[in-house]
């Protein structure tokens, strides 16, 4: 299928986490700031704009009309948004997130729609509201421009769903200097995947859900050394900026000092030199040098699990919390990745530990993720 994504800068804007005049509320949108926001981004040359259907509890889109869709022509930007329909009650309520969002963002069009956290069980909630036939009609309706799909699982998922759909025109995946070689996010694979369908890839999760914007001491040294100027940020926008079959990496901001650090990152970078590279390597490493669970996915514990558990996820997040220093975060991610087979499911039956090749306590570590993500 040929597409065109004339228009398309290479850094976007994602609206999911914006600024908020009350912390405690994620639909009291800083209007005034998002605005101020905008600006900067239009102005230093960013077009892609994204946002969903979920963000900010449905005030996102809103809220982007406002800052946005109002404010400058139509041309001057490139819009997304998602539609999340396994969290649907019926087709009917997922059929209707296309037309709600036109509505909330006031425009006619989308250029970029995306079917949201596809993977998983969650596929078949897509494949039951039949998305995938609806979001092609709606192309051909002139309602979206582009039409693709997030994922979060690994490379062989991303596989079967571009085989079974070769009219998708995009695809959204998690790719980050931490989560390259990781054996669960699989995000070198899945770029391979992608290039191999001759699919364009938009970057979410640069930086890790801000985790390697805020990196614990023994990571953020290694940075600071090879360039005490740039921040920690920049450094994981310009792994992604320049691998190939990128179209654009999503770049989120909470306030407009982090607006105007991610633009600067935009407009003067380079590409990455061979020490700049090694210093990613060596930050990685420092990461990575606390004790991780040395879990590979081969997918063997979870073959002959009577109770469905998501092995692999748990003791992944595990990972994750203790090379991030940041329980919380990986606590959220756990909340929907490992929702469909919990570690406090597990019956100790100890089949997934005469399974595993690497010799893991398994049942030792589902417990550990049942303390520290299920509390």
């Amino acid at each position: 299928m040929t597409a065109s994504y004339e228009g398309v800068g290479k850094l976007g804007f994602g609206a999911m986490r914006l600024p908020l005049t009350d912390p405690d509320d994620v639909t009291a949108i800083d209007i005034e700031q998002v605005k101020a926001m905008v600006d900067e981004f239009i102005a230093r040359g960013g077009t892609y704009v994204d946002t969903a259907f979920v963000y900010h509890n449905g005030c996102s889109e809103p809220a982007l009309r406002q800052a946005l869709v109002e404010r400058y022509p139509r041309e001057a930007f490139t819009l997304a948004t998602k539609c999340l329909a396994w969290a649907c009650a019926s087709k009917e309520e997922a059929q209707a997130c296309l037309p709600t969002s036109l509505e909330r963002l006031g425009v006619d069009y989308i250029d970029f729609y995306l079917l949201h956290n596809v993977g998983g069980a969650r596929t078949a909630k897509f494949d039951e509201y039949d998305m995938w036939n609806y979001v092609a009609d709606a192309k051909e309706r002139g309602l979206v421009r582009h039409i693709g799909f997030s994922i979060h699982d690994g490379a062989d998922v991303l596989d079967e769903l571009l085989t079974a759909h070769p009219n998708m025109d995009f695809v959204q995946l998690q790719v980050n200097y931490l989560d390259w070689d990781d054996p669960v996010t699989e995000s070198a694979r899945c770029m391979e995947v992608a290039a191999k369908h001759g699919v364009p890839v938009i970057v979410m999760e640069p930086v890790r859900g801000g985790r390697l914007a805020n990196l614990p001491e023994r990571g953020a040294a290694v940075l600071a050394e090879a360039d005490p100027e740039a921040s920690q940020a920049s450094w994981a926008y310009r792994f992604c900026l320049d691998l190939p079959g990128v179209l654009t990496v999503l770049a989120g901001a909470s306030s407009l000092e982090q607006m105007q650090d991610n633009m600067r990152t935009f407009q003067t970078h380079q590409p990455l030199n061979e020490q700049e590279r090694a210093a990613i390597d060596g930050a990685i490493a420092a990461l990575r040098s606390v004790d991780l669970i040395p879990c590979t996915n081969c997918g063997y514990c979870v073959k002959d699990c009577p109770e469905g558990v998501k092995i692999p996820v748990a003791l992944n997040l595990l990972n994750l919390e203790r090379q991030t220093e940041d329980r919380a975060f990986a606590k959220g991610l756990y909340s929907w990745q490992a929702a469909e087979g919990p570690a406090s499911k597990c019956v100790q039956c100890a089949t997934c530990e005469a399974m595993c090749p690497q010799s893991i306590p398994i049942i030792d570590r589902l417990a550990e993720a049942v303390e520290h993500f299920e509390g």
